[in-house]
């Protein structure tokens, strides 16, 4: 291959790596944000069981929503590990495997939604149960996989950093996009730690969280702007930690 093939080839990674991030961000914001924000009360027990019987359906397509994430992810991964290992392929390896690791816990933890599914289904198997110790069953699943999504935060925050220190370090992706991901990495650490260890400040952590939002400049600029051609050639260290 050329070195005018590997410019191009690059180029297209890194395309299509920021098409697939813009694609999933949607799917992510309905199927972990709006679907739970609408169908989970907190602390009420029966009020969530009701709402999750009444908008099954909806229920059922946050669950789809999350797959669509999940699945993209694994391409993702492959498409950054590809797009910065000539800048180190072993911190890129580190960055893969570390949102590899969040995805993967990302669907195991789908399966609390499968089991709130089981708990409203009406099942005779059911009936051994009180009406209040189902839902109690129901909220305390819901509960387990909030938690869970700090646990798997800690992991996409690790992956945030190295990829925003290899960002940092090209010479064909601006400098600024790898501060901006760095300091995105520190707000889902200061979120998800400060969750486990001060669930009450959840309200302040969220705050935090909420200004990871500025991630979404990387994807849009590999985009818009793809990488710089001209730097890229320089910048082959294949190979090199």
């Amino acid at each position: 291959m050329t070195g005018k093939e590997e410019i191009n080839a690059l180029k297209k990674t890194a395309r299509l790596a920021g098409i697939l991030i813009l694609i999933m961000s949607p799917f992510a914001i309905f199927g972990m944000m709006y679907v739970p924000s609408n169908l989970m009360v907190p602390g009420d027990a029966a009020a969530t069981a009701s709402n999750i019987m009444a908008s099954e359906g909806l229920f059922r397509l946050g669950m789809v929503s999350d797959s669509i994430v999940f699945l993209i992810e694994i391409v993702v991964v492959v498409l950054l590990y590809v797009l910065l290992k000539p800048v180190s392929r072993t911190l890129s390896l580190v960055a893969a495997f570390s949102r590899l690791a969040m995805t993967i816990i990302q669907g195991i933890n789908l399966l609390n939604y499968i089991a709130v599914l089981q708990l409203v289904s009406g099942a005779d198997y059911l009936t051994v149960f009180k009406p209040d110790q189902l839902q109690a069953l129901v909220l305390l699943f819901l509960n387990v996989q909030e938690y869970v999504t700090h646990i798997w935060g800690l992991f996409f925050a690790l992956h945030l950093f190295f990829l925003g220190y290899l960002v940092y370090k090209s010479v064909y992706i601006p400098r600024i996009l790898g501060i901006v991901l760095v300091i995105t990495s520190a707000c889902y650490f200061i979120q998800s730690f400060g969750n486990i260890l001060l669930p009450k400040y959840e309200g302040f952590f969220s705050v935090i969280g909420n200004i990871s939002a500025i991630e979404v400049a990387f994807p849009l600029w590999l985009v818009i702007k793809g990488v710089r051609a001209k730097q890229v050639a320089g910048s082959h260290k294949d190979g090199n930690p």
